[in-house]
């Protein structure tokens, strides 16, 4: 069966976290874990107009900071969906930088201009620039290749914290806008 659902189709148990507000440059930071063969992710530059319009109705459609068990957890297998990846778009340039489940990670994470990062536990994993010949290959073999044109180079959005029915744990975030 079907887990039931809320009139706009977002879960009934279980819910994403999602910023008031929108940030455009900034850097974040957080602490994270996940529960055995967990799978959870932080989503940046979201629209949320986009997240309710576009199926699914119960996914917040922006950028997303994997974070895995990459031991155990089924996403394993493909390289761009492990933890520290732009999901589906680039795979963590090493896959030793993550802790095992149930131990604390740090990340960071920055957009600024049409400049990205993604660190974890002090490691430099990914590192994008919109609009290069790399990102948009990228993004045009990736699941948001359906996204709207204008997606690929949007630049402000909210901030989600993923909840995918497994255990996952978020601390100590902090968020600096650059200016």
């Amino acid at each position: 069966g079907r887990a039931p659902v809320q009139k706009d189709g977002q879960p009934l148990t279980g819910v994403d976290l999602i910023s008031d507000d929108s940030f455009q440059d900034f850097e974040l930071s957080w602490e994270w874990k996940v529960a055995s063969s967990g799978n959870s992710g932080l989503k940046y530059n979201v629209s949320e107009s986009l997240s309710t319009e576009m199926a699914p109705p119960h996914a917040a459609k922006g950028w997303e900071y994997q974070m895995l068990d990459d031991s155990l957890a089924e996403d394993n297998k493909i390289p761009s969906h492990r933890a520290g990846a732009l999901y589906d778009m680039f795979p963590p340039s090493t896959g030793t930088a993550v802790k095992p489940a149930g131990q604390w990670n740090s990340s960071r994470l920055v957009f600024s201009g049409n400049h990205g990062e993604h660190w974890l536990n002090g490691v430099k994993v990914v590192e994008f620039e919109l609009g290069s010949p790399a990102y948009d290959s990228a993004f045009a073999k990736s699941k948001y290749a359906k996204y709207p044109p204008w997606f690929p180079t949007r630049r402000k959005g909210q901030i989600v914290l993923q909840d995918h029915d497994a255990g996952v744990w978020f601390r100590s975030l902090k968020i600096r806008e650059i200016k």
